[in-house]
């Protein structure tokens, strides 16, 4: 299962990267004739897109290395930090340039052109950003399904940080898309490069807003941090459900990497066994637990006398 969904993350990055070069071509070409600075934004956005889904490719693969002795736990976390370079990269590059520039048309305006090759580049990219978007929502909805969420909030909270970019990135370009359409428009109508300015400076804002939560997230996972409630049920039955485990009461869940987590918990074994017995006992469940391909690693003891039993939050 989870190299299935490693290999449907592989896709949708494959997909969003070949869009998004395409398009970083078309647009910079677009911006060269017409002299638009939405256009040009829209050329930087689209390369930092495209330069972003390199990182996201190279996440995916590194992270998906098998464990060794130096890292028994893998290198999932792997998948954070390369995620994490690609957010910076989309607020340095994509969002800076795009403000930067704005500004300088806004106190050096300068007039646009051939606006008609802008509006055809605009309505392709639409075009191949829709494509990308439409497959990284595929996998998100096929996600959503299996851990009964919403697409938003199994987008927002998922470990696999490619899949998080890829729709944020794929959703900020459809946005932005609209926004420089708008200002292309506006300069148009009105034959001043305003609007054309200001609608760079917007694309660069939005971009920067996008790059921060990307950034959040990683940063977030690469501490350790778990809050989904549904990831420790389902953990808690799961082991509540093998017929040597009586209660437990200690559960900790980390996440190691894309949809792998390691396991700490305290259990209460069934029967009244010798000391002997139990650290054999245990040592068969933990076997079992890891023997899940979403868990990376476990370390379980015994519960000590008179701890409170734990239970699921939430119905099965």
């Amino acid at each position: 299962m989870a190299s299935e969904h490693g290999g449907e993350s592989t896709l949708t990055v494959v997909v969003a990267f070949v869009a998004n070069l395409l398009i970083a071509i078309a647009k910079s070409a677009a911006a060269v004739l017409t002299g638009s600075a939405s256009m040009l934004a829209e050329a930087v956005h689209s390369w930092a897109d495209a330069g972003n889904e390199v990182f996201l490719l190279v996440a995916d693969k590194r992270s998906r290395r098998p464990a060794d002795a130096d890292h028994p736990m893998g290198f999932g976390r792997e998948a954070y930090v390369w995620s994490m370079f690609a957010a910076i990269g989309l607020f340095a590059v994509g969002a800076g340039v795009s403000v930067v520039h704005g500004i300088q048309e806004l106190v050096h305006p300068e007039p646009a052109e051939n606006l008609g090759i802008a509006y055809a580049v605009l309505g392709v990219a639409f075009v191949l950003e829709g494509i990308s978007f439409l497959q990284a929502v595929r996998q998100a909805r096929a996600g959503a399904r299996a851990s009964r969420q919403d697409v938003l909030d199994h987008v927002v909270g998922t470990s696999d940080p490619t899949l998080r970019a890829v729709v944020a990135e794929d959703a900020a370009a459809l946005v932005g898309l609209v926004v420089a359409f708008a200002g292309v428009l506006a300069h148009q109508l009105t034959g001043s490069a305003v609007p054309d300015a200001v609608g760079s400076i917007v694309i660069g804002v939005l971009l920067g807003v996008v790059a921060v939560v990307l950034i959040d997230r990683n940063r977030r996972f690469l501490v350790g941090e778990v809050k989904r409630p549904e990831v420790r049920d389902a953990a808690l039955r799961a082991l509540l459900a093998l017929p040597d485990v009586d209660r437990v009461t200690y559960l900790r869940l980390e996440f190691v990497g894309p949809r792998s987590v390691y396991l700490v918990a305290a259990v209460d074994l069934t029967g009244d066994d010798v000391e002997s017995s139990v650290a054999l006992r245990l040592d068969v469940i933990e076997r079992h637990v890891v023997a899940h391909p979403a868990v990376a690693g476990a370390v379980l003891t015994v519960s000590a006398p008179g701890e409170p039993a734990l239970s699921p939050s939430s119905p099965s």
